[in-house]
């Protein structure tokens, strides 16, 4: 029999001793992967505590999900599919990822578990940098001084020559193409033709270059981290071999300054994957060394799937006209009476 506590010393095992063992790794402020993110919006931070956030160390686990991001959805699969524990490699915060109830009352519910690890698990294995055709030399995870400004520089992989080869590459292992099929076959069935999806809609693309440009050194960033235009000038200073910028996770847009300082260094520009496959990229990797390390334990992996519909082409006509008249004979109908 595996228990909570089996799952956390996985978790322990495969991230070298990464995850907090007691409330010292937090109120100690010495555990490098406790870590406080916020904005400054009141309310609204949080601290990473990778390992266990809710659940009894001796309670049985039979099945464990991944996921990247925990929500009510997950939570609900979780419950009418028999897992015990979710390990989410994203944060965990009360009720933002618990369908804005406390996490105790959701997860006690269904006799769930749940992990997290985040920055714990990042940088253990080379797997991102691969999938984007490159081998890497130099790794940085706090670059400029910035914590979780991660920076790869790597050299490109033998099959890889150009930056189309960049392109084909990831369509092949993240299978978008049958991503498209797939869109495609929902749009019919649901006579739907606003509809996108995520992965499909910000699929790799080359901004700079063109599919014939050659390739052989990569500065690896993701926008997102706070990878400024000077952290890319100091970079290219000290690796002027560098030919090409290489984003993924986040993106960046048409006319962003990341994109004018490529064009005035004179490199090749392109677009990876984006932050929706990483559970493909993280998520499946860690599932599988779950899976190696918990004989016995069933590992399912949780993939969301995100689209967007026109307002009017969503739902069923039923569902259609309750809208209508929820919205026209409740909440408009509220604001006429304040208006008179």
């Amino acid at each position: 029999m595996k228990t909570v506590e089996d799952v956390l010393n996985a978790l322990d095992e495969l991230t070298g001793g990464r995850v907090i063992k007691s409330l010292n790794d937090i109120t100690r402020g010495e555990h490098p992967f406790v870590i406080m993110k916020s904005s400054n919006i009141p309310g609204k931070e949080i601290i990473e505590t990778p390992g266990l956030v809710y659940g009894e160390m001796k309670n049985e686990v039979k099945k464990i999900a991944i996921a990247m991001t925990m929500t009510e959805g997950c939570i609900e699969l979780a419950g009418a599919t028999g897992v015990d524990a979710i390990v989410a490699h994203h944060p965990i915060a009360e009720a933002a990822n618990s369908g804005g109830v406390i996490l105790k009352n959701y997860l006690d519910l269904y006799h769930i578990a749940a992990f997290e690890l985040h920055e714990a698990f990042h940088g253990l294995h080379p797997g991102i940098p691969f999938l984007h055709g490159h081998k890497v030399y130099r790794t940085e995870v706090s670059y400029g001084g910035v914590h979780g400004n991660i920076l790869y520089v790597g050299k490109v992989l033998p099959e890889v020559n150009t930056l189309g080869d960049i392109l084909t590459r990831l369509d092949n292992f993240m299978g978008l193409e049958d991503e498209e099929d797939l869109l495609h076959t929902e749009k019919e069935i649901r006579n739907i033709s606003s509809m996108t999806e995520t992965s499909t809609v910000t699929r790799g693309r080359i901004v700079c270059g063109e599919e014939t440009s050659p390739v052989n050194n990569i500065v690896h960033i993701f926008p997102h981290t706070g990878f400024s235009p000077d952290h890319l000038r100091q970079v290219i200073q000290e690796h002027p071999e560098a030919d090409t910028v290489l984003v993924s996770i986040s993106r960046v847009y048409d006319g962003h300054p990341l994109i004018e300082t490529a064009k005035e260094l004179g490199l090749n520009f392109i677009i990876g994957n984006c932050h929706v496959l990483e559970i493909l990229e993280n998520g499946l990797p860690l599932a599988y060394a779950l899976d190696i390390l918990l004989p016995g334990v069933e590992v399912v992996v949780f993939r969301e799937r995100v689209t967007s519909l026109s307002v009017r082409e969503m739902g069923s006509p039923h569902l259609k006209k309750y809208a209508e008249q929820m919205a026209t004979n409740y909440l408009l109908k509220k604001m006429a009476v304040k208006t008179l």
